[in-house]
């Protein structure tokens, strides 16, 4: 039995015996040995230069994805929230004009919050075209905005370019030259026409474009739809009509149109001149006088002399049988759709009756009595204007200067009625009278 004395160097009590004494109970037991097999924990070495490169990356690498996620998600609430604007308004983003400069100029006309927000989309999106993205390209254009629109919603609607359309409206009855010189001096379009186009082949109407569009693509925006059109319209039109081809019904339509007072329907007038063609009368329309006289330039309200009825033009339907050969201008699709499908009349005449619209007539006897009382309303209408010129003169002065000038003002009214209405040919007659030029819309 092992007897070891409290105290003495180097010894300890077994495990599992019991204390002879309290002093001994006091003393430590030995410690267990240490299990077979088992390893001693190394020591931790100090991390090398590679490992401390590869350390610092990843947390500074953990430390920009935090920072750059709370900055993506503080922008996308910054451009989805609602903007300053507070009515809807339109912005005009200028041709050349960089990011920077237009954010900088919605910022001080109060659409967007932050100039800072907009540009940092604007590169993030075009950072993004790198990896496939779709990068956003600001457009110059007319924008219309709406009430507390957002930052991005603005960067997209530029980025799309879905600018406002203005209305650009070409009447009926113009000539192209007279189209050219209007689209010329329209300041909401760019460039320049490259010639005039042939007489007849713009359609007239209201055309809906982005502001600064080029001229030129909108005088052949014209000619296609028309083209559209006229494929449509022919292909509706009634049997048996003595026109050959489209051209000759554009020809017949620009007649047409000038001819149709305010008041008319176009279809009845067509159906006058349709009637002429399929007898084999002349047309005898005024307006070709015209025409074949100043062309493209025209002045369509000029009155038309006695001397000019019976000069020889290419245009002149007095001195000519069947249609001109080209139209004298552009016509609606109104006055396209009467020629094609006129009204089924037996009416070879008609005369102005004073209120925009036509009498007409079948018969030579109807219709000099309706020329009769057009010369009536005529004469009344220039009495009126001739003491309303007087008056006027008279008010500013120079009562016998006044006389003179209300004389020479009712002059060229009384020679385009002369010459428009002509004189009513007597039955029997060879050359059937003309139909009779009214007022114009």
């Amino acid at each position: 039995m092992l007897n070891m004395r409290p105290g003495s160097e180097g010894t300890t009590r077994p495990p599992g015996l019991m204390p002879r004494s309290p002093a001994e109970a006091l003393e430590p037991t030995r410690a267990p040995s240490r299990p077979k097999g088992s390893r001693t924990r190394r020591e931790v070495k100090r991390l090398g230069p590679t490992l401390r490169f590869v350390n610092a990356l990843l947390t500074f690498s953990f430390l920009a994805l935090a920072v750059g996620a709370g900055a993506v998600f503080w922008v996308s609430s910054e451009l989805d929230e609602a903007g300053p604007l507070q009515e809807t308004r339109t912005v005009v983003i200028r041709r050349g004009e960089a990011s920077r400069e237009i954010a900088e100029r919605l910022e001080r006309e109060g659409v967007i919050s932050s100039q800072h927000v907009f540009v940092a989309y604007y590169l993030a999106r075009q950072l993004s075209g790198w990896f496939g993205g779709r990068p956003l390209q600001l457009k110059a254009g007319d924008y219309e905005l709406k009430a507390a629109i957002s930052m991005r919603e603005v960067a997209e609607l530029i980025g799309e370019g879905k600018v406002v359309l203005f209305r650009l409206t070409i009447p009926e009855g113009l000539t192209s030259h007279q189209i050219v010189e209007r689209a010329r001096a329209d300041p909401g379009l760019a460039g320049d026409i490259e010639t005039v186009p042939k007489e007849g082949t713009l359609l007239p109407d209201t055309y809906r474009v982005p502001r600064g569009s080029s001229r030129q693509a909108v005088i052949e925006m014209m000619q296609s739809e028309r083209a559209r059109f006229l494929q449509t319209a022919w292909a509706g039109r009634q049997p048996d009509l003595p026109l050959q081809s489209i051209e000759e019904a554009v020809i017949l339509a620009s007649i047409v149109e000038r001819e149709t007072g305010r008041n008319d329907k176009y279809a009845d007038i067509a159906s006058v001149f349709i009637n002429r063609l399929r007898r084999g009368m002349p047309l005898q329309s005024d307006p070709t006088i015209l025409y074949g006289l100043f062309g493209g330039q025209v002045n369509w309200g000029r009155p038309i002399y006695r001397s000019e009825i019976s000069q020889k033009t290419d245009h002149n339907t007095y001195q000519m049988k069947g249609l001109p050969p080209t139209p004298i201008c552009n016509p609606g699709r109104a006055a396209i759709q009467a020629v094609l499908n006129p009204s089924k009349t037996d009416y070879i005449y008609f005369v102005a009756s004073g209120n925009g619209a036509s009498v007409f007539s079948a018969t030579l006897e109807e219709h000099n009595v309706a020329v009769a009382n057009w010369r009536r309303v005529e004469k009344e209408i220039r009495a009126k204007q001739a003491e309303a010129a007087k008056e006027q003169l008279k008010s500013a002065g120079g009562a016998d200067q006044a006389g003179q000038e209300a004389a020479a003002a009712v002059q060229p009214a009384a020679a385009a009625t002369t010459a428009g209405a002509g004189p009513a040919a007597a039955p029997g007659a060879d050359v059937p009278p003309l139909p009779v030029r009214k007022p114009k819309r």
